[in-house]
């Protein structure tokens, strides 16, 4: 359901080789657009993530209602990678059917979350950037590790937090999303601020360390890529 604006559909989105990519990359870093935004105003939340076998992948989106965290529409869709394992590239490899996927989806998010980074990136453009920018919606990245970023240990309860800091500029943040559980990674893509970034991860993350729209489409992905090749699609 979600397309790329018209104004950047007409560009050449998916150059297959990395000097181009990361080109492109520093074209389109400066059209992310940091601001706040309100995690209350936000009722449907899309993750994203994608799962790799040995020689496809597959991408999947599960939008929840973000006040129930109930599922209510996911899309998957299985490919072949059309981009080199690249790392700081991997939006080029993930992108597209994600992209895909997100095309198959019934309703239409107001957030989105993907599992990578956003300004946590050695050119400030990372997967949820470029996500963000090509939809011109918000998006933010929650990772398992740091990038390019070095974080002081946050303390030990919910709700704790340590800037993510690269170059001496702050990129995200370390953030403890359960009691006593290893923190999470935040960094803006696009339409978002930091603050209200890290107040919609804890939102959606009421039980376990990764956010819940992340964790289901984790599951999605893996499960489709379990299934036989030729089945249906979700």
């Amino acid at each position: 359901m979600p397309r790329v604006i018209p104004e950047l559909a007409r560009e050449s989105l998916w150059p297959a080789d990395a000097d181009e990519a990361r080109a492109l990359q520093d074209r389109l870093a400066p059209r992310v657009r940091v601001e706040p935004l309100d995690p209350g105003g936000v009722r449907l939340v899309a993750g994203l993530d994608v799962s790799y076998g040995a020689a496809e992948l597959v991408a999947a989106a599960v939008v929840l209602d973000a006040v129930t965290l109930e599922v209510v529409a996911q899309a998957t869709v299985r490919a072949a990678p059309s981009f080199p394992y690249v790392p700081g590239l991997f939006a080029f490899r993930e992108l597209p059917p994600l992209l895909a996927a997100l095309e198959r989806l019934t309703v239409e998010p107001d957030a989105y979350v993907c599992d990578g980074y956003g300004l946590a990136h050695p050119r400030r453009f990372g997967l949820a950037c470029h996500l963000g920018v090509l939809l011109d919606r918000p998006v933010l990245g929650v990772a398992k590790n740091a990038f390019v970023s070095e974080a002081a240990e946050p303390g030990p309860t919910r709700g704790a937090a340590a800037d993510l800091v690269d170059g001496g500029e702050v990129v995200g943040r370390c953030l403890r999303v359960q009691d006593g559980v290893r923190p999470v990674y935040v960094s803006v893509g696009h339409r978002a601020d930091l603050d209200s970034a890290c107040a919609l991860v804890l939102r959606l993350s009421p039980r376990h360390r990764i956010c819940e729209p992340i964790r289901r489409a984790d599951r999605l992905s893996r499960a489709e890529l379990a299934a036989p090749a030729g089945g249906k699609q979700t």
